[in-house]
């Protein structure tokens, strides 16, 4: 690692696997953090679409459908991504179930190829990063833990298959890392070519449409009578009303907000509009950047939203800057994963005891070059750091300390010291359209390497017994 953490604004999404779409190529989904995903898409290749459609379908018989390089995928795993796919479809699906279940194994044939690369390549995922992903899904879906231990039960995945599908998710993620991005660059050229396309452009479908949500969540029990949810919903008009009247909406969301850990989600990441709840979308339609939507009703609460960034492709002129610091431990012969997290646990106590200052921990324990500077990585524009680590720093406050996190690079501990709006000037520009233009040769590339691999592959169909 370098001075900073280094630009990785490729998208890391756990729900690769969700998104393949065929044997000639597999789409990547562009979200902007680990974990960031719908709660349906991050039940993995071989969950169950929920606990009504299993007492629906009969149960199949099992026998092998296809062998890829001498492992078998069985006629059952291929049942239960179907079903999955058909929770999942929408109407504009025009998909014949016998399509739409060749679909569903030829996803599980591009899983089992690149389960088997990563296995060469001795690539593994520890059970602290399954245990960061499994959080994250939580905290994108706006549950607490528990709150997702009883939604997967509803939805009929137990929860060791749920974390199964989290580490072959995570595991093909540190496959495409090593494979792909890491070889993709983007030079001056391909830069100029984006900002001529942008300028050309007279229109921009809904669907090119990304935010940056603000997110405050009053909670509502399902038990809570009708009396308690209108003095929930007169909670969240009071956040509402503050926030309008002048108070910032940091700290509103330290008043207001029941998102987990007491945190508010603060920004939640500038990401393609499709990949926010539909509620979230709607509300925001209209709403200008720097204004508020809300209260809105889901089933977890009452909603208040504050639209930080929307764009539609195009380079934004303003933006919200993070000035942080970090610790860096990186786990090896000498320091196992666990020790790592349970060293900056134990930093992040003395920090907030006030036994140490975060800077001067950095200094004498970060393994990271910022270390000498006392882990400041200074003002820092979206999308710098590694998804992973800007999807911590965004759900903190001002003040905040995260909780140990694991990045490509090791376990960190971020110490937020402020946010401000700031005009980026044409270089800082050019860096956003980098980033941007990164993204999408990403994709590319990414497919064009699954395609490759999935060439190489012995791959046997089998027949199903007579």
């Amino acid at each position: 690692m370098k001075q900073r953490i280094l630009t990785w604004s490729a998208a890391c999404s756990l729900a690769l696997l969700a998104t393949a779409t065929s044997a000639q190529g597999f789409k990547q989904a562009n979200d902007k953090g680990a974990g960031g995903m719908r709660l349906k898409e991050a039940a993995g290749a071989s969950a169950p679409a929920s606990s009504r459609s299993t007492q629906l379908t009969p149960r199949s018989a099992d026998f092998i459908v296809a062998v890829v390089n001498s492992e078998p995928i069985t006629n059952v795993e291929v049942q239960q991504q179907y079903d999955r796919m058909v929770a999942q479809a929408d109407s504009s699906n025009a998909l014949s179930p016998s399509a739409m279940r060749r679909q569903a194994l030829e996803m599980l044939i591009a899983q089992k190829i690149q389960l088997q690369m990563a296995a060469e390549r001795n690539i593994s995922v520890d059970s602290f990063a399954i245990q960061q992903a499994e959080e994250n899904v939580a905290r994108q879906n706006s549950l607490t833990m528990p709150q997702l231990q009883e939604r997967l039960q509803r939805e009929g995945i137990a929860p060791a298959q749920f974390r199964a599908d989290l580490k072959k998710q995570l595991t093909i993620q540190k496959l495409r890392e090593v494979e792909v991005d890491a070889k993709v660059k983007v030079n001056d050229l391909e830069v100029d070519q984006y900002l001529r396309e942008q300028k050309a452009k007279a229109g921009v479908a809904d669907s090119a449409v990304q935010l940056n949500l603000g997110h405050i969540l009053v909670a509502v029990p399902e038990s809570a009578s009708p009396d308690e949810v209108q003095k929930l919903q007169a909670k969240a008009q009071a956040a509402v009303d503050k926030i309008r009247g002048g108070e910032s909406f940091d700290s509103a969301v330290r008043e207001f907000s029941d998102v987990p850990d007491g945190k508010g989600g603060g920004a939640m990441g500038l990401r393609p509009a499709d990949r926010y709840p539909e509620l979230f979308v709607n509300a925001t339609k209209s709403t200008a950047v720097g204004g508020i939507a809300g209260p809105i009703r889901s089933p977890a609460g009452f909603h208040v939203l504050k639209v930080l960034e929307k764009n539609s492709g195009e380079v934004p002129a303003i933006v919200t800057q993070s000035h942080v610091r970090h610790i860096l431990l990186r786990p090896g012969p000498k320091l196992t994963e666990a020790q790592a997290v349970e060293r900056l646990e134990d930093y992040r106590r003395r920090v907030m005891d006030r036994q140490d200052t975060f800077e001067e921990l950095a200094r004498r324990y970060s393994e990271d070059g910022s270390a000498k500077s006392g882990g400041d990585l200074g003002w820092t524009n979206p999308h710098q750091f590694v998804p992973e680590f800007e999807e911590a720093m965004n759900a903190l406050q001002p003040g905040d300390i995260s909780q140990p996190i694991a990045s490509r690079f090791g376990i960190h501990l971020i110490q937020l010291e402020g946010r401000r709006e700031a005009k980026l000037n044409q270089r800082e520009q050019r860096d956003l359209v980098r980033n941007i233009v990164r993204e999408k040769k990403l994709e590319q590339s990414f497919n064009t390497w699954a395609q490759e691999a999935r060439a190489r592959a012995y791959v046997e169909y089998r027949d199903p017994p007579q």
